[in-house]
Parts: C-alpha cells; structure tokens; sequence
C-alpha cells in the first residue's frame, strides 16, 4: 500500500492498479458518491452512506409512524446515546460504558471543561487557567473563554502554539494550568499530536486533559484509555459519515465518571428519569453526562455511518490515508513546482492526519475553479485549500486526478475569473 518512490516516477496507470489492490475498495460501493465527482471533503462533512436514507425512512414510517412512543422502548430509542456510545468507543480506544453520542461537539466540551474545572477546583484550587492551541478550532476557544467569563474568579484561556504543544509545554505548563484543551488533529494544516506523551507532560504538569477528536476520529486509530487521556469529545458528521449536523460524542475515563457533575443538568442524566422528582441527582457513570430529549431520527442515521466503520479494519484505514497522502504531497511537489504552491501538512506520518493543506495567494479562487469541475476540497483562512482523505471511499486515481486538474487551473489561470471571487456563506 505504502509509495517508496517519488513520484515522478508515477502516472496515472500505476494509481489505478493501487486502486485495483486496495483491501478497502469495496467500501466505495457503500457511499452515495454523484457521478463525475471526486469528493474530498470528508474531514468536513462525510459523504451519504447507502443505507442513511432507508434508515431515516424506517424510522419516520415504522418506528415513529406505526409505533409513536411506543418505540422509546420497543425500538430501542431510550438507549441510543450508549449504544452508540460504545460503538464510538470501539474505534477510539475507549472502552465499553464510557461514552455517549449526545449533543453537539461545543456542547459537549462545555460539559467536559466544567467538570474538570469542578474536579481540579476541589484537588488544586489554585489551579484557574486553562490552555488550549491558539490553532485550535475557533469554536472550542470561544466556548472555553465563554465558561472562563462564567467562572469569574480569575479563570482565565491562555493560547499556545503547536509548537509549544508538540514540546511537551516547556514555557507554559505552570503551577496555575488546571486544564488543557487539545485538538488531535490541527483542523487547517493537518498536524497530528501524539497523545499519549502530550497526555504524559501535561498530567507531569499537574493539569488535565480534554482531546479534541473531530478531524482524527475514523480516520486513524486512537487509544484514549491506553493513552491516559481524562475525557474527549468529537463529531460524528466527519470522517464518521453521520450526516450534516448528526450527534456528537463525549467520553469520560471510567475513573472520573463520578468525580464530578457536569452543568446542564437535564433529565436524561437523572439517576431515576421517570421518578420526575424536582431534585437532581446525577445518573452514575457515563450517562450523567447526557442533558436533554435526543433526536431518535438523527441518531439512527448517525449509526449506520458506525456500522460501516465496524466493519473496517483501523489499520488498514490509517495506512491508506496515509499513502493517499504520501501521493498527493508527492504529486504537488513534482507537478505544481511552477506555482507558489506550498505543503503545509507535515511529512512525517507521526504528524500527519488525514488531510493534505496546500497555501497559495489565490487558495479561495483556485478551489472554486476545481470545484467548478466536480473535484470537491473546502478553504480556510489564511490562503488554505484543504483535501480531506477519506480511505474508505477516496482512492489514489482520484489524487492523481486532483492534482492534474489542479495543475490545469494555475498553468492556465482559470482561476482568474470574476465568478471564483465571490464567496458564499460556507467557504
């Protein structure tokens, strides 16, 4: 699976018998993919498996339709945030009974920060300054700073650089650090941080940990328990393929499930649901974290997006991602060494994610004019085309092709048109 040669020494020809020995192309046949359509977006929003939509019919017509409430209990709705918690947990390291599907990424980080915050409150009160990547996802600083402003009483969200994350805070981790807030994978370049020594400095530090797995989950193997890591969240609308705006996850170590409640005290984490008492009392273990009524339709597409991930060999899905990966470094270096092209994702497969981020002065227009031809990538700021590399539906014919039509568009300066310069809501 694995390209030793530069390659220059690569055409199209040889892509397509990579392709031909792929132990994952099967997996293709599962997507809906529109014809003419290279799509490479997965690290965004994961491409519609062939069951989703059958399923949301089953459960609109059958389950809602004929069995109405009923179906909380016959269909098995009641317990659809741990069911698929724990088949979350099978493709995160994280251990049967540890993880519920719930709520969105935001909100579950709010819950997990406020936790830890409560739980290092008691053991280190001095401890008041949360740290996070200063390239970490916007919206996960926001929320941090958001529940730091709630706290008052001087908490306070100090930004960091990758580089001082990959050095293991040498210059940062200080005696006043309760928590650190991490992405596994850097959503703009790609950037992969090794979790279990990045989990080891920071409880050296005294602090605890949070991990980020929105851009890493599905995409390479992850062991949360053997890492030592306190709690995790991410999405399943990625590389998950759960649909646009499906659930999100959070996991909690086994030892910490009790520690500490979390804010958003909502029924379904009561201990005793249906007693309606007026007083709260947390659930035990992980299902204290839930908050309110789920959406049965919404889980349930999310769960056949899991069930194709079971099915899949881990391994095998991290070492084509990075092959693709390899190829289209490759192919850029040797075919756009004309243009102001650069690699921003890091070589080295220790690093490196599952996505490959180029820069160029003219990154938003050059992606619209490949989008234009049915070659699907997305744009972040500053100059940044992303190409998501999805394993289970992406192949190497479809890198070579991305980067040929990619090659086309600056050799000819397609780009350089009035209708690639206008930006839409979503870029």
């Amino acid at each position: 699976m694995m390209i030793s040669e530069r390659s220059a020494t690569l055409d199209r020809t040889a892509c397509e018998r990579l392709d031909r020995d792929d132990p994952l192309r099967s997996f293709k046949d599962e997507f809906v993919l529109p014809p003419n359509t290279i799509y490479l977006d997965g690290n965004s929003l994961g491409a519609q498996t062939k069951g989703a939509a059958n399923r949301a019919q089953e459960v609109i017509a059958d389950e809602w339709g004929t069995g109405l409430i009923r179906s909380w209990n016959t269909a098995g709705w009641f317990d659809l945030p741990t069911t698929l918690g724990d088949k979350v947990a099978g493709l995160v390291g994280g251990g049967a009974g540890n993880t519920v599907v719930t709520d969105t990424t935001s909100i579950n980080l709010f819950k997990a920060a406020s936790a830890a915050l409560k739980m290092q409150a008691t053991d280190a009160p001095e401890r008041r300054v949360i740290l996070t990547q200063r390239e970490n996802f916007p919206s996960d600083i926001y929320m941090l700073q958001g529940l730091a402003e709630q706290l008052g009483d001087d908490y306070e969200v100090r930004l960091v650089d990758d580089a001082e994350v990959t050095a293991g805070f040498p210059n940062t981790m200080t005696a006043e650090v309760a928590l650190v807030v991490l992405t596994h994978v850097n959503y703009r370049t790609g950037r992969l941080f090794d979790m279990s020594s990045t989990t080891s400095a920071i409880h050296a530090g005294g602090a605890m940990v949070i991990w980020d797995l929105c851009h890493s989950a599905g995409a390479l193997e992850i062991d949360l328990a053997g890492s030592g890591a306190d709690m995790a969240v991410g999405c399943t609308y990625k590389f998950l393929n759960g649909g646009p705006g499906s659930p999100a996850f959070i996991w909690v170590a086994e030892a910490l499930h009790n520690r500490a409640t979390q804010p958003l005290s909502g029924w379904w984490s009561h201990a005793k649901q249906f007693d309606m008492s007026p007083e709260y009392a947390p659930a035990e273990g992980i299902r204290r974290y839930l908050t309110g009524t789920h959406s049965a339709i919404s889980m349930s597409v999310a769960e056949v997006g899991l069930n194709t991930f079971g099915r899949a060999d881990m391994a095998q899905v991290r070492a084509k991602s990075l092959a693709l990966s390899d190829l289209f470094i490759d192919l850029v270096e040797a075919r756009l060494s004309a243009h102001p092209v650069e690699v921003i994702t890091p070589r080295e497969h220790e690093h490196r994610g599952s996505q490959v981020s180029i820069s160029h002065p003219e990154g938003f227009a050059i992606m619209s004019a490949l989008i234009e031809r049915g070659i699907i990538g997305d744009y972040r700021e500053p100059s940044i085309l992303r190409f998501g590399l999805t394993p289970l539906y992406i192949g190497f014919t479809d890198v070579w092709d991305t980067v040929e039509a990619l090659r086309d568009i600056l050799d000819n300066r397609t780009w350089d048109a009035p209708e690639h310069k206008l930006r839409s809501a979503v870029t």
